[in-house]
């Protein structure tokens, strides 16, 4: 007769215990009752085992609502609370290591630029950067990317779904970035403001995700009306702890689908978030926009958790209860953030001799770069600075320009959100004599006139 193998006896692991009792409800031998200590690392009294009348039944892990609390444990088996991956191993496959799957270049033909705004091209770039998986909740002014991405990525084997909310959004986007896919979502400032938690764990879990915000009139409610006050939001407030993200800002739909693209690229280097902000009138406003020469074909990270054989023993988490621990994760992942410095980037119009430099961004700076060529046509030595990287601000490039301006002025629509970003980075560096620095301001959903910052620099001019 063979013999039946020993039934393994339930191990406790007290960090993942909640406490419910359940197990000690469904114990026919009285083994399990709560223990009334409090467990430091949770705040949670976990229950206490008691096995010298266990019949290793089973019952109480079968009851457990927690995956990690009870554990079967054979002889000889022990568990390191501080390796939890390992549960998801394959024991029988534990030589096999997970395999990155790369990127695949898909040639395109040759196509005729399209006229088309900006939230639209938005769209299409992420779909050339392989996203198939779009969350999101309709919110004006943002609502024509997504409605075009419900279109075309049902056709492209993807997916898009209308979130019951913001906050559903951007878990929707932790699931699926988890998976090692690319994903994205457009919203508008309100929006913003409520997935900010989410963002916040995904930056904590490493997570890669493009998130695009239309930036409209607020506080509050506010209208629909194009504004820049989420520049203090996106650079100093993306959730609690120590987050950061890249902020790209375009100015044209051609830099709009650039900027997506490069997004997609950006985020899984840095396996994290990367926030695309476009203010109300730039998603709204049509421009000629040309196609790449091809589009990705997503391959798989070898960290995803995709739930194939291949990557069994990865785990995605943002959790540390242990502060050492936590510590640690925080500097890795502010080390993370000094190498994404690298990624701040400028453009810049007519500076080589200006003595009157503007700076700007999105459509302000459109409007800054009318007003450069009229200044220079009234013979003032105007040029245009525009941050493309809002965070990291590119202040190196800026470093470069200083020697000969003697004024700032800095061209936006918010109550001084980009000027703060500019004075604190000059502040970083140490330079004691800096030009002056002015502004040209409109808030409210009402953007800065060309006229109004040509006759202002005009006035300093004199």
């Amino acid at each position: 007769m063979a013999q039946t193998a020993e039934r393994p006896k339930p191990y406790l692991v007290p960090e993942y215990c909640k406490g419910c009792g359940r197990c000690i409800s469904v114990c026919t031998k009285g083994c399990i009752a709560f223990s009334g200590e409090i467990n430091h690392l949770t705040g949670i009294a976990p229950v206490k085992l008691d096995l010298d009348k266990c019949n290793s039944c089973g019952l109480c892990i079968d009851t457990c609502p927690e995956p990690f609390s009870l554990l079967a444990l054979r002889n000889g088996e022990d568990f390191d609370i501080k390796d939890p991956a390992k549960l998801f191993r394959d024991k029988k496959n534990e030589e096999f290591r997970p395999l990155a799957i790369a990127n695949q270049k898909i040639p395109l033909p040759k196509a005729e630029p399209m006229v088309i705004k900006g939230n639209y091209a938005a769209a299409i770039g992420a779909m050339l950067a392989g996203c198939r998986h779009m969350y999101g909740y309709p919110i004006t002014p943002s609502t024509e990317g997504a409605e075009l991405m419900a279109k075309f990525l049902p056709k492209m084997n993807g997916w898009y779904l209308q979130a019951v909310s913001e906050v559903a959004t951007i878990n929707h986007m932790y699931g699926t970035a988890g998976a090692g896919l690319p994903t994205m979502t457009f919203t508008s400032s309100p929006g913003f403001s409520l997935m900010v938690e989410g963002i916040s764990y995904m930056v904590g879990a490493e997570l890669p995700a493009v998130i695009i915000n239309v930036m409209r009139g607020g506080p509050g409610l506010g209208n629909i009306a194009p504004e820049q006050a989420d520049i203090k939001f996106a650079c100093r407030g993306l959730g609690h702890g120590n987050t950061h993200a890249i902020c790209l800002t375009p100015s044209t739909p051609q830099e709009v689908l650039d900027l997506t693209i490069e997004a997609f690229d950006l985020a899984f280097l840095h396996r994290n978030p990367v926030i695309i902000l476009i203010d109300g009138y730039l998603g709204q406003m049509t421009g000629k926009v040309h196609l790449p020469h091809h589009l990705i074909k997503p391959g798989l990270p070898e960290w995803a958790v995709y739930g194939d054989k291949t990557h069994r023993g990865n785990l995605i988490s943002s959790i540390d209860l242990a502060e050492a621990d936590l510590e640690k994760r925080n500097e890795k992942i502010c080390a993370k953030y000094s190498s994404m410095r690298t990624h701040a980037k400028a453009d810049n119009f007519l500076t080589d001799d200006a003595e009157i430099l503007l700076v700007a961004c999105n459509t302000p700076a459109r409007i800054s770069k009318g007003a450069v060529q009229d200044l220079r046509d009234a013979g003032i030595k105007a040029g245009l600075f525009r941050p493309i990287t809002v965070w990291p601000f590119p202040i190196e490039q800026l470093k470069a320009l200083l020697p000969k301006t003697k004024h700032i002025v800095v061209v936006e629509a918010s109550a001084g959100q980009l000027e703060d970003e500019l004075r604190l980075e000059l502040n970083k560096t140490g330079i004691e004599k800096l030009p002056k620095i002015e502004h040209v301001r409109r808030m409210g959903g009402m953007l800065p006139q060309q006229a109004d910052v040509v006759a202002y620099v005009k006035s300093i001019a004199k």
